[in-house]
């Protein structure tokens, strides 16, 4: 079986960066990625893909991007499933990344603004942290399940994305 992904497309805000409660560091973002063909308008529409990076790769894509970085991803697809406070079940679909490309020269990226307090960097043993637990086919792999007793799913209460259009990078 084969559970592959390539995306290259631009970041909607900085990656939110956080900490497992062992210290792992783990990483989501949102991947705006263009469609390769255009609707009836003429005007090209995008895809918004979650994404999730983990350990030294997630500080790496942290510390050397920004909301609008334009950035190429491999990995897979993993899908998980919760209930919501409503009692709801709740199925997320998200890219955990395993490589990453940084698309444009550093020059570029160091002329976009920092974000207006987006980018959230928490320390361990706050609350909001995931629970790692290693996949037994590869040790360099990890898999996840957030606690949601005490908050929502990080990606809203359902599968739909809200993007302002101040969070387009394009």
């Amino acid at each position: 079986m084969m559970n592959t992904v390539q995306l290259v497309g631009r970041l909607t805000k900085e990656i939110d960066l956080r900490y497992t409660s062992s210290g792992t560091p783990v990483g989501s973002f949102t991947l705006a990625v263009n469609r390769s063909f255009t609707n009836q308008q003429g005007e090209r529409e995008a895809d918004f893909i979650n994404c999730v990076i983990w350990r030294k790769a997630a500080e790496n894509l942290a510390n050397f991007t920004r909301k609008g970085s334009q950035i190429g991803v491999e990995g897979r697809i993993q899908t998980r499933s919760y209930d919501n406070q409503q009692g709801q079940r709740v199925y997320v679909t998200e890219v955990i990344v395993s490589n990453f490309h940084l698309l444009e020269p550093k020059s570029v990226t160091e002329q976009r603004p920092v974000s207006d307090g987006n980018q959230s960097y928490k320390q361990p043993n706050q609350t909001n942290q995931f629970k790692a637990q290693p996949n037994q086919t590869n040790s360099n792999d990890f898999s996840f399940n957030q606690d949601f007793s005490q908050n929502s799913n990080p990606f809203g209460d359902s599968q739909k994305v809200d993007i302002s259009e101040d969070d387009l990078p394009f």
